[in-house]
């Protein structure tokens, strides 16, 4: 399932992140493990924060995805299924097809 990862780096974290390396390792690995269809990096709310898209295989792959935010930079996390053009069409052909 298409899934949209948003991550907000709380500030002295992500500062201890950057001053000692592990903002970029922990961003670098997370990117790599999921092998995301687009991933952008921004400021939100005043955080540093970034925005994934990938596709999640199992539920049971979400400890391991977040895990490391949590643990290496103290992010909040919110992950939430997306869906692209193609997907939104199929699915309200079906909803239109169940009223």
């Amino acid at each position: 399932m298409r899934m949209m990862l948003k991550i907000n780096i709380p500030t002295e974290a992500g500062n201890r992140g950057v001053k000692d390396g592990s903002l970029p390792k922990i961003l670098e690995a997370t990117i790599s493990k999921l092998r995301p269809e687009a991933a952008y990096f921004l400021a939100d709310s005043g955080l540093r924060s970034a925005i994934i898209f990938f596709d999640l295989r199992e539920a049971s792959d979400i400890p391991a995805i977040v895990e490391p935010l949590f643990l290496g930079l103290g992010a909040e996390v919110e992950l939430v299924p997306v869906m692209n053009a193609d997907d939104l069409k199929l699915g309200l052909g079906a909803a239109m097809k169940a009223m």
